[in-house]
């Protein structure tokens, strides 16, 4: 990835919910992000219909052009989610399905992806965040496993603990100095 002045992260959160943890997770490193970095949270997931070929096809929503357009223009993609029943949500997996098209040129072709979040669960998501960074690399993002942090609530608040604070900006770090490896 080359360096610019500003990198712009597109941040997808995996949690529709208005008091998500995710979300707040979400806008904590918004604000925290290092100098020269922008993380856009992309709105509007809710919106975007379930993927269906035929549709993309003829009239794609505009929600989805939306979404495939805020991600086009971001250097790095940052997916924030919570675990539903030992995966990832829908509304995430939907969301990457639409950026995966047209197939080998979508959205996320080529940009560096992690995942983070948190979960009331001892686990803290791994599941789902593992299955959210398979999705985004088959669907043509490169999957970064050193940008992975998932965190139980459990165990700490996510939003006040400064360890893992420090480990959710690493990651958000480990998107934003990506270099590709020459071929």
């Amino acid at each position: 990835m080359t360096t610019s002045p500003t990198t712009r992260v597109a941040v997808l959160v995996g949690s529709l919910r208005a008091e998500s943890t995710n979300r707040k997770v979400a806008e904590l490193l918004r604000d925290r992000a290092p100098e020269g970095v922008v993380l856009e949270i992309v709105e509007g997931l809710d919106q975007v219909p379930f993927y269906e070929e035929d549709l993309d096809a003829t009239a794609t929503p505009a929600a989805a052009t939306a979404l495939r357009e805020a991600v086009g223009a971001a250097d790095a993609v940052l997916l924030v989610t919570p675990e539903y029943n030992g995966t990832m949500p829908a509304v995430l997996n939907n969301a990457i399905d639409w950026l995966s098209r047209p197939y080998g040129a979508g959205a996320l072709v080529g940009k560096p992806v992690g995942v983070i979040g948190t979960t009331p669960t001892p686990y803290g998501g791994k599941w789902a965040h593992a299955d959210a960074l398979r999705s985004a690399g088959i669907a043509g993002g490169v999957a970064l496993e050193d940008a992975v942090v998932s965190q139980s609530i459990l165990e700490v608040d996510p939003l006040s603990d400064v360890e893992v604070l420090e480990r959710f900006l690493a990651a958000v770090d480990a998107l934003v100095t990506y270099q590709p490896t020459a071929a």
